[in-house]
């Protein structure tokens, strides 16, 4: 264990642990890691065999509760202050007293995720969904609801960085998520493979409790307001809305994956039974 920053002949440790007094420190973008905060998110990557760490920075009371598994990856931690924290990730960020610095995920090729799709629940598309809240939270209900994985656009899409993975309460390392160039073409590949493309859409005719999810599929979801853009639209094979009460017709698309994965896997049980 090593203290977090300061200089060796003592002096202001705040200081000399982020560059200045006060305010954020910088963190660079363009160094190639991810910056992982939270217990659930950094528990699910020191706990990732495939998740190459840097290092870890952690106040006393969070090597604590994650003493067994810091211990079982072999991590040497660096000693910070909630304040040192609150600093180098902003004050508002809910950091539980834990930073990780790690590289990204290799990227899971289509056919790993089609063997997945195999053997596990439907794919998840996201269609221009850019808020990191709500596709992390997404990715957390692929993982509670079995599904396969996540495909998602290099462009128009949220960085897989703490925000996302922070909503995504760990998932991020338990589904693999694969950006493609173009979904519309992704789709017409899955669908070659004989995947039935069904896309989530509000004015939808057909109700989502009709969708059987039989063999293999993929859920395609847009963003909130705009929905599918119209190319998603016409790729799918059909098109599903949830059902509402009159009282409030619409979900975001986070509760709309959670609903829908939900019923996907109720549905592929009774399918079994």
């Amino acid at each position: 264990m090593r203290p977090f920053g300061g200089p060796k002949g003592g002096g202001d440790r705040r200081k000399g642990a982020h560059g200045r007094a006060g305010g954020r420190a910088e963190i660079p973008d363009d160094d190639g890691l991810v910056r992982l905060f939270g217990s659930h998110a950094v528990e699910a990557a020191l706990c990732n065999p495939r998740r190459r760490v840097r290092r870890l920075l952690a106040t006393e009371n969070a090597e604590r509760r994650l003493a067994e598994v810091i211990a079982a990856r072999g991590v040497v931690i660096d000693r910070a202050t909630p304040g040192d924290l609150d600093h180098l990730l902003g004050a508002d960020t809910v950091h539980q007293g834990l930073l990780l610095e790690a590289e990204h995920l290799p990227e899971p090729s289509l056919d790993e995720l089609v063997a997945r799709a195999e053997r596990m629940g439907p794919l998840v598309l996201l269609d221009h969904v850019t808020d990191p809240h709500n596709a992390g939270a997404v990715l957390r209900s692929a993982a509670a609801f079995g599904a396969a994985g996540l495909i998602f656009t290099r462009r128009h899409s949220p960085p897989l960085n703490g925000v996302l993975a922070k909503a995504a309460s760990g998932a991020l390392d338990l589904v693999p998520v694969l950006p493609v160039q173009n979904l519309a073409r992704t789709m017409l590949e899955l669908k070659a493979l004989g995947f039935r493309m069904i896309g989530l859409e509000g004015t939808a005719a057909d109700p989502l409790e009709e969708e059987t999810f039989a063999g293999l599929s993929a859920l395609v979801l847009g963003a909130e307001g705009k929905g599918l853009r119209a190319l998603t639209q016409e790729t799918c094979d059909r098109l599903v809305s949830i059902t509402t009460a009159d009282t409030l017709a619409s979900l975001n698309v986070s509760n709309a994956a959670a609903v829908a994965l939900h019923w996907a896997l109720l549905a592929r049980r009774r399918a079994r039974t």
